[in-house]
């Protein structure tokens, strides 16, 4: 079987779903990753844990999406400046949205929206560039809006 290309991201998995962060180079995908992760060690998301930096498989299944990360990648993050780091990883995870930062049309007070990723409809949660994507986040993780929550609740 043929691998699947890679796509330019990070993933996360945050409870039972991943979330796909995209970006352009410098965008603070990596940043965010980071902070997500620490965010389920400080208490406030259930769990969450690395599932690439940089490069992703993305493999549609049965009506969802899968991600996993490049054998060479695996477990690998670049903190800026450090340098690579190892962290623990998932080699596999169910997408459950996706965050795009830098996004041009990012919009104050948005309306859900969807994207679709390689044929799968997933919700989208666009950050304007100059932001710090993580309260936002956190917050569209976490909170309840006329969306159902993305999360589960501790």
């Amino acid at each position: 079987m043929t691998e699947r290309p890679t796509v330019h991201a990070s993933a996360v998995l945050v409870g039972a779903r991943a979330f796909l962060i995209r970006g352009p180079a410098g965008s603070g995908k990596s940043q965010l990753a980071l902070k997500l992760i620490a965010a389920a060690q400080s208490g406030l998301l259930p769990f969450a844990r690395l599932v690439a930096d940089d490069r992703i498989r993305l493999e549609p299944c049965h009506g969802r999406l899968l991600a996993r990360g490049p054998d060479t990648l695996a477990g690998l993050i670049e903190v800026r400046g450090l340098g690579i780091r190892e962290l623990p990883y998932e080699s596999l995870a169910v997408v459950g949205g996706v965050i795009d930062l830098a996004a041009a049309d990012a919009e104050r007070l948005p309306k859900r929206t969807d994207v679709e990723v390689v044929g799968i409809a997933l919700p989208q949660f666009k950050v304007a560039a100059g932001h710090d994507p993580y309260p936002s986040v956190l917050a569209w993780l976490t909170t309840k809006s006329a969306d159902q929550k993305l999360v589960a609740e501790k």
